[in-house]
Order: structure tokens, then C-alpha cells, then sequence
């Protein structure tokens, strides 16, 4: 039992911060227990009454552990490193929800850096990380080809990976790491199948530059699906894989007095969603006039005025999954496959 003999004097007394050795002893069990209890021991079991009596412990004492210390005795942090290229993107915030609800359920710290879409970034945030030694990285977000950065990344990745870090990918296929990869080219293709199954045959595509991978797939998958429907060929309009993007293409696409078009399907949701305002800054009607569909299905597509039709990835379910991979202990190269959902709402109705 917990020797709680003079626990408030010895609170009373204390100046000094308190050590694993107080916790222990506030618990009444060993340090070594204390220590493996508050950092997660993967190799040797603890009671779930001893991880109950510790844990209640440290928060008495408001102990804080030392993770330079923690690091040196266990070669890692009790963090979780998440590198993300938007957290503005729901796409980003939604996969990075999914990771911190699984790092805490673990007892770890999550932490997100961001990007910025920069691959040279990326790599000097990786690089950071390495000194910092939390236990797993994640990042998250499409390759881009002709950076320059991948041979880079991959090196500093492994390296970490070889002093005992755990190094999971999300979208990144290409790189000798557990990649958690979304069916891209399928549900777009499956998108364009359905679109031309609704009636809609004359398609502008908004996509990004060929270089980012994700905006290719999808691209790519969509113009394949058309192909099998039997549909004509659609106009690609290339612009920025933004909010942004998506309006200034299709406000540009209007202007050119463009009637043939009966349809804008965006590679993401925030294009498709740009796409929409720029419809009724024309004074037309997404769905009624112009149906409009994107991919990814982020929270905001089901609140639009008309509910915008995408493929839905379940983001969420990508950041739990990669934390389940990171923690599974298997470092070798594979994919984890993710699949997609068309979702047909009000702004794609029947022609």
C-alpha cells in the first residue's frame, strides 16, 4: 500500500521539483516501475493498478519528468512529431486530429509542425526532429517531383529510423518507409463513372501542376474513368491547389463564355469549393446551373448550399491508422492502402 504517512508534510517541505524517486515513493512501488508506468515501456508489462497508483502519484506531486533525461534512458521522448504541409486545410486538421486522439489514448505528446507545402522545409523540420528524439514522425502530405528534397528526406528519415524512431508516411508513396496511401486514381475514377452515369458530359477538371503527386493521381483517375464511360474529352484547367485556385480558374472559365461546360470537378474540396463562389459571383447557381464536385469530403462539404458531391477519404480514420503502424513495431517498406467513397449530393443532381 502507499505509505501516505506524512505525504502533506513532505509536500509541505519540499522546494526542490520532484523526482521519479518521490513518485515512487508517494505510489509505494519501485522506481523502476514508477519509470516504466510514466514512459510507456513497450517491453515489460505493468499492473494496471500500479500504472493507476503512479500516474495519481506524479499528479499529486505535479511531477514533471525530464525529457532530455527520458530521451538518454529510453532513446526517444514520449512524444509524437506530425508534420503536416496545411494545418489550415481540413484535410491536414482532420488526419492530425486522427493522430493526436490516438497519441494521447497511448499517453503521448503530439506535436504538429507545418510545412507550408515547401519540401525544403519539410526536410529542415525532419532534421530538427532528429535532435529532438520523439518516438514517432509522421508526415503527411504529397510528394512533389523535381524538388530535389526526397533523397534528402529519405536519408535523415532513415537515420533516425536506425537510432530507433519510428517513421510513418501519409501520402508519400516513393520513400522506404509504412506509408499509409489513399486511393487517389480509384475514387476519382469512380467519380467520373458516376458523374456520366448522372447525365454530365462536357467536365472541366481543375487540377494543380503534375508535380504534386496527389493532384496527378486524381487527375489521372478522373480523365481514365471518362475514357471507360465513354464520355468526351474534358478541359484540364491547371491552377493552384487552394481555395483560391479553384476560384481563379473558374471565374476565368466563365468569363471565356464557356457553354459547353456541365460540370467543374476539382481535385480536392477547398478548389471545388472556390469553384462554387465563383459560380455565383457569375451570377449562376451551383448544381442548377454548373454541377460541381470535388474529393476528399472534409467537414465543411455537407453545411454548402447545395452539399458538395466528392470522394470522401475517411481523414479522421488516416491519422489513427498511421499511429497503429507506427506503434506495430514493423519498420519494413509497405502501403496501407485507404479506400474512398464516391458521395453524390445536391451540387451534381441528374441532368
Amino acid at each position: 500500500m502507499p505509505d501516505m504517512r506524512g505525504a502533506a508534510s513532505r509536500r509541505g517541505r519540499r522546494t526542490a521539483a520532484p523526482t521519479l524517486h518521490d513518485v515512487a515513493r508517494e505510489a509505494g512501488v519501485s522506481v523502476a516501475t514508477a519509470s516504466r508506468a510514466l514512459n510507456g515501456s513497450s517491453t515489460r508489462n505493468v499492473k494496471p493498478e500500479y500504472i493507476s497508483r503512479v500516474l495519481a502519484a506524479a499528479e499529486r506531486l505535479n511531477y514533471q519528468p525530464h525529457l532530455s533525461a527520458q530521451a538518454i534512458a529510453l532513446g526517444s521522448t514520449p512524444t509524437v512529431a506530425l508534420v503536416v504541409s496545411d494545418v489550415d486545410d481540413p484535410y491536414f486538421s482532420s488526419i492530425a486530429a486522427g493522430v493526436i486522439d490516438a497519441a494521447v489514448a497511448q499517453r503521448l505528446v503530439p506535436t504538429v509542425a507545418i510545412a507550408d507545402r515547401s519540401p525544403d522545409r519539410e526536410l529542415q523540420i525532419v532534421r530538427t526532429l532528429r535532435g529532438q528524439r520523439p518516438r514517432v514522425i509522421i508526415v503527411a502530405g504529397s510528394r512533389i517531383d523535381g524538388s530535389g528534397t526526397d533523397a534528402a528526406l529519405g536519408e535523415e528519415l532513415a537515420a533516425y529510423q536506425a537510432a530507433g524512431g519510428q517513421v510513418v508516411l501519409v501520402s508519400q508513396e516513393g520513400l522506404p518507409f509504412p506509408t499509409v496511401a489513399i486511393d487517389n486514381a480509384g475514387g476519382a475514377r469512380r467519380l467520373a463513372i458516376a458523374l456520366v452515369e448522372r447525365g454530365y458530359r462536357r467536365i472541366a477538371v481543375l487540377c494543380a501542376a503534375p508535380a504534386i503527386r496527389t493532384s496527378r493521381e486524381r487527375c489521372d483517375g478522373f480523365l481514365a474513368g471518362l475514357v471507360e464511360a465513354g464520355a468526351p474529352e474534358p478541359l484540364v484547367l491547371q491552377t493552384g491547389f487552394t481555395r483560391a485556385g479553384g476560384y481563379d480558374a473558374t471565374r476565368d472559365l466563365l468569363a471565356d463564355r464557356r457553354p459547353d461546360v456541365d460540370a467543374v470537378v476539382a481535385v480536392n474540396d477547398v478548389m471545388a469549393i472556390g469553384a462554387m463562389t465563383a459560380i455565383r459571383d457569375a451570377g449562376l447557381n451551383p448544381g442548377r446551373d454548373l454541377g460541381v464536385a470535388g474529393f476528399d469530403d472534409i467537414s465543411w462539404c455537407v453545411d454548402l448550399d447545395p452539399a458538395l458531391s466528392t470522394v470522401a477519404v475517411p481523414l479522421h480514420q488516416v491519422g489513427v491508422t498511421a499511429m497503429e503502424v507506427a506503434l506495430g513495431g514493423d519498420h519494413q517498406p509497405r502501403v496501407i492502402p485507404v479506400t474512398t467513397t464516391v458521395v453524390l449530393r445536391d451540387s451534381t443532381p441528374p441532368r
